[in-house]
């Protein structure tokens, strides 16, 4: 189906044609006339579906529809990272440069008081991680008691990280009469609940089988031994001049270890995580577009909501410990329609990871053995914790915390979550 089959306003079409897209994706097609209609939506979708675009566009049009002040902010969108909400922020103004809006986005790590200007300008559209929203909430510098629209992105991965309780109080600040929007990537017993919570009697949408990646991806599997894995991945690069790749690892300490081991293996590499400044990250990712580096390091939650058009490879270092989770790492390429590549390098460790991946898939992954590359047999298996193998990395440290979090590491992890 075409765009200019769904009903948006000339505005809108013709910045969709500025992007250069013509058909919409299957998320689009279903979403977009039924937020037009000013229905609730539970919509499950995974990354690189299309769905940002989804949302973004009817809900441009239903404020084009209503009247415009500046003075209060009429539609909400909360995400889990920082680097969601920049991406959607992006697309608000990429599809509204035609339209008469102003959208500001709210996120931690960066100046508070920066933030605080612009709110004082006035916004249309806010997008937030809610952490920093609540930090506006509290003393007041920002009004959600006019919010017509609310959207939860990736509401899935905000209850993973624990934003619960935030986002409940967050609806609290809200006007009980509003068009509400979820969208998750899985439809857990949690998002159910959430959902009953949130909705009013919503259209539910289901894009892709649960746990089921997007077509045109790729898939192989790599077996190497643990201690070989950064050789072959530098091999691979190499002899298949892969020339932008995203890596990922469990770790932070991991992903700061690989791109120095990259960067010694002369292939141009940076590492994205929590713990690198906000700067730092945009400017990580703003390389790896440009192609003034050629892999990207990333963990996980680092690496959720990034953007990349036509990204055409994606490592998994190492497996991560939710099968879930490789649903989501290498829904980052093949979008949009393309094809992509999806390579994990797997030691004998992780042959219960690889198996729980390959069973929530519902099929075994190709595996190929690199001559020259082929594990040895004597390599006994070592536990992995949720944070890395037992086994100190090489020059010492520690074994990592957990990457996912009881109720009582929620509440210490607390002064984290206000950052992301």
């Amino acid at each position: 189906m075409l765009f200019n089959q769904l009903g948006l306003s000339a505005e809108l079409l013709r910045a969709v044609e500025k992007q250069g897209y013509e058909q919409a994706t299957p998320i689009q097609q279903q979403a977009i006339p039924l937020i037009l209609e000013g229905r609730d939506v539970l919509a499950g979708a995974q990354t690189g579906t299309g769905k940002t675009a989804g949302f973004t566009l009817p809900l441009l049009q239903r404020l084009h529809t209503g009247t415009v002040n500046r003075r209060r902010v009429r539609a909400l969108v909360l995400t889990p990272t920082r680097e969601l909400a920049a991406q959607v922020a992006e697309s608000v103004r990429t599809y509204g440069q035609f339209l008469p809006y102003r959208a500001v986005v709210v996120y931690g790590g960066v100046s508070i008081n920066t933030q605080i200007a612009k709110l004082k300008k006035g916004a249309d559209v806010v997008v937030a991680t809610p952490g920093r929203l609540l930090d506006h909430l509290q003393p007041g510098t920002i009004d959600l008691r006019a919010i017509e629209f609310l959207v939860l992105d990736e509401a899935d991965r905000m209850l993973d990280m624990g934003f619960i309780r935030d986002i409940r109080k967050i609806m609290k600040a809200l006007p009980a009469e509003r068009q509400n929007l979820l969208f998750s990537a899985t439809f857990s017993p949690e998002i159910r609940r959430l959902a009953a919570d949130l909705l009013d009697s919503p259209t539910e949408i289901r894009i892709a089988a649960n746990g089921k990646p997007a077509e045109g991806i790729n898939q192989l599997v790599y077996p190497v031994d643990r201690e070989r894995k950064r050789e072959l991945l530098s091999h691979r690069i190499g002899v298949e001049n892969w020339r932008q790749v995203l890596v990922f690892t469990r770790t932070k300490h991991g992903a700061n270890r690989l791109a120095k081991q990259l960067e010694a293996d002369g292939i141009s590499s940076a590492a994205i995580h929590g713990n690198k400044s906000q700067g730092a990250r945009i400017r990580a990712l703003d390389d790896f577009k440009t192609g003034k580096v050629r892999v990207l390091v990333a963990t996980d939650v680092a690496a959720r909501g990034l953007d990349i058009d036509r990204l055409p490879h994606v490592v998994n270092f190492e497996l991560p410990h939710v099968p879930e989770d490789y649903v989501h790492r290498i829904g980052r390429t093949a979008r949009a329609g393309n094809e992509g590549h999806a390579v994990s390098l797997v030691c004998i460790d992780e042959h219960r990871l690889l198996a729980d991946i390959e069973k929530l898939l519902g099929t075994r992954i190709e595996k190929e053995v690199i001559p020259g590359y082929a594990p040895d047999p004597r390599v006994k298996a070592e536990p992995i914790t949720r944070g890395r193998s037992q086994r100190p990395p090489r020059g010492g440290g520690k074994p990592g915390r957990p990457k996912r979090h009881s109720g009582g590491q929620r509440k210490r992890n607390t002064a984290r979550r206000r950052t992301s």
